[in-house]
């Protein structure tokens, strides 16, 4: 790094802005690199505590999200206001080279904070649509990085470059070597039976888990080879016990859990993945290369789901199902085509590996060193 050495990152909001975030500063850090996180929003605590257990400083900045009503609209623009005051005085203290936004509306102070003080902001998106946010920002910001080709790419302002989603660190190392390493750790930590010849698939809908999966994802019992089917099935909070019965109730082996944090031995482990098409979903598919049945978020901002699911789609490692089309018939279909021939879905995966981008977060980074090079020698 010849021009960055000290980097803010806007990164509050969801998961799947924290966590990319998250990355680039230990990625940066880990590169010699000073790294500062902005958080704001209702996620605050728990965000904070993980980048402390990470050894990475965060301030917080005031922030709201957009409403139609009037109190909500005065709201956002009183706290925004704060929020950017705030930010202004983290900049004053910090003396950053560039400040790195990964998007949502705890981002926005920062943004124009970077704006107004001339501090080269950069974007980070982590869909195949930009978002709109994005796009009002690329009018101002120095560089995009882009976690897939953009399918809008024409609504860009600014120069703009496909890095890949920077994921988490525990998704990228300690990872099992084969599908039966991974079995041999999942029977130890969770106390399952499971065995590495018989076939797994996959279930989860995001953090909150997914109605249109959990009630309708069923076993084709009438299937000679169905009691040979592994499931682990991450059902989301408050769900657990509703698919743990159902999966006792017919006698498959089945590991249930609301969430995980070990999602680079499920995925090892699994022939067949169920899920939604987040952008961080999509990324994490590529970079384990394993098949998946893709059901796109309905209500996703622009349907943006439907963008990342067809990239997938596109290299032959992935079905799409719109989230209409989920019932228990349609999977019952999906999963005796797979108990038929398991092998071909996890040889079909492989394609999945045309996107992988494990160096993403280090990629980031040379994208913004790289263009702040350009910048001081326009200068000079």
């Amino acid at each position: 790094m010849q021009e960055l050495k000290r980097l803010i990152i806007s990164c509050g909001g969801t998961g799947g802005h924290f966590n990319p975030g998250l990355s680039t500063a230990c990625s940066f850090r880990d590169a010699g690199g000073q790294a500062l996180l902005i958080l704001g929003g209702k996620h605050f605590d728990e965000q904070s505590k993980t980048a402390s257990s990470n050894g990475i400083e965060y301030r917080r900045v005031s922030c709201a999200p957009l409403a139609k009503n009037p109190s909500g609209a005065w709201r956002f623009l009183s706290q925004q206001t704060r929020g950017i005051r705030e930010a202004k005085a983290i900049f004053r203290e910090f003396k950053p080279d560039a400040v790195l936004s990964m998007g949502a509306f705890p981002s926005i102070p920062a943004s124009l904070a970077a704006w107004f003080t001339g501090v080269p902001l950069f974007l980070h998106d982590g869909n195949a649509r930009i978002g709109k946010s994005n796009r009002v920002f690329s009018r101002v910001a120095a560089g995009l990085a882009l976690s897939f080709p953009a399918v809008n790419a024409d609504t860009l302002r600014c120069p703009a470059e496909v890095t890949g989603l920077p994921l988490r660190k525990s998704l990228l190392e300690d990872v099992p070597a084969s599908k039966a390493e991974a079995i041999a750790r999942i029977n130890a930590t969770r106390g399952t039976a499971f065995t590495p010849d018989r076939p797994v698939v996959l279930v989860f809908g995001g953090s909150l888990g997914a109605a249109a999966i959990n009630e309708n994802f069923t076993i084709p019992m009438d299937h000679p080879a169905a009691h040979s089917l592994q499931v682990i099935h991450l059902s989301g909070p408050g769900k657990f016990e509703a698919i743990h019965d159902k999966y006792s109730a017919c006698g498959i082996d089945a590991l249930t859990l609301e969430s995980a944090s070990d999602m680079q031995n499920l995925y090892t482990a699994a022939d067949l993945v169920v899920c939604r098409a987040g952008g961080s979903t999509v990324s994490e598919l590529a970079i384990f290369g394993r098949y998946a049945i893709l059901i796109p978020y309905p209500y996703a901002a622009e349907g943006h789901q439907d963008d990342n699911a067809k990239l997938l789609a596109q290299t032959g490692a992935a079905r799409i199902v719109a989230n209409s089309e989920c019932s228990p018939e349609l999977f019952r279909s999906i999963l005796a085509e797979f108990l038929n021939d398991p092998g071909k879905f996890r040889e079909a995966g492989k394609g999945a590996l045309a996107m992988a981008q494990p160096e993403a977060a280090a990629n980031v980074i040379r994208f913004i060193d790289s263009s702040l090079q350009a910048i001081r020698s326009r200068k000079t």
